[in-house]
């Protein structure tokens, strides 16, 4: 602990990420020793990574928001619930996007054509969950090393943490499709740890925006905020959810508790 207290904050924002982004790929790797991961065990991860993330949403994001927009002077809800819309937004947004052009009917002549179409699907609609998390990680190391009320290196690290558990299933949900539609294993793997580059990329641009625009620090901690509850409504709950519903249930409470005892206790 005292060593990553004792970096700059833009080096405990990229490691916390480039954590994340391991826990893809290692995802990902499932793909050389499996063709398909208990569905069981994939949910119970989803479901208490989307408790650990709605839980960090209030607590590392939002708590943060409100405390500095009231600081700030501006109208103590205002900014932050036009962050949450503007977060939502984007993942509705990107969702429907993905979800009309994975419709169209593209004329394709071969099956590998096909295969190549749903790989940069599966990848890009993944990417684009993970831009908004990676982003959440780096602004709320941002927002510890600016001092913000509420933000706290302890959350900051569990937030990364519930991020990373998510991202596990997350790079298998690619890889393990993929390899059974026939591609090689080093191939899925190469699309299955793809979607998680972004993610320390991400990471560092949120902690130097929290870093020196400290202004626009409330709407980015709520965007943050709304991005992650989009993801968890949109995605990690309705798939969770869909085969073992008790189990997906149990796993949220449970996320949910243990992100709010670290965070209030340690915090």
């Amino acid at each position: 602990m005292n060593y990553i207290i004792s970096l700059h904050p833009v080096l405990q924002g990229l490691c916390a990420t480039l954590f994340t982004y391991f826990v893809t790929a290692l995802g990902a790797a499932l793909v050389f020793f499996f063709k398909s991961v208990n569905r069981k065990v994939l949910d119970a991860m989803l479901g208490f990574s989307a408790g650990v993330m709605i839980a960090a949403s209030f607590w590392s994001l939002l708590e943060p928001s409100l405390s500095l927009a009231a600081e700030l002077g501006y109208i103590e809800w205002l900014v932050p619930a036009l962050g949450v819309l503007c977060g939502g937004g984007l993942i509705i947004g990107a969702d429907r996007m993905l979800s009309r052009y994975s419709f169209q009917e593209v004329n394709f002549h071969s099956g590998n054509a096909q295969s190549l179409r749903r790989s940069i699907l599966l990848v890009t609609a993944v990417t684009l969950h993970n831009i908004p998390e990676g982003l959440a990680v780096g602004v709320a190391f941002g927002g510890v090393a600016v001092g913000i009320p509420g933000c706290d290196l302890i959350g900051a690290l569990v937030l990364a943490m519930g991020v990373g558990l998510q991202n596990f299933p997350e790079g298998a949900s690619v890889s393990l499709p993929l390899r059974r539609e026939g591609f090689s294993r080093k191939r899925s793997f190469f699309y299955g740890q793809l979607s998680g580059l972004v993610e320390p990329v991400a990471g560092v641009i949120g902690v130097v925006s929290a870093l020196f625009i400290r202004p626009l620090l409330p709407f980015l901690l709520s965007f943050s905020a709304g991005a992650m509850i989009a993801v968890v409504a949109s995605e990690l709950i309705p798939e969770s959810a869909q085969q073992n519903k008790r189990l997906s249930t149990l796993g949220v409470i449970a996320g949910f508790i243990i992100m709010m005892v670290l965070d209030v206790a340690l915090g």
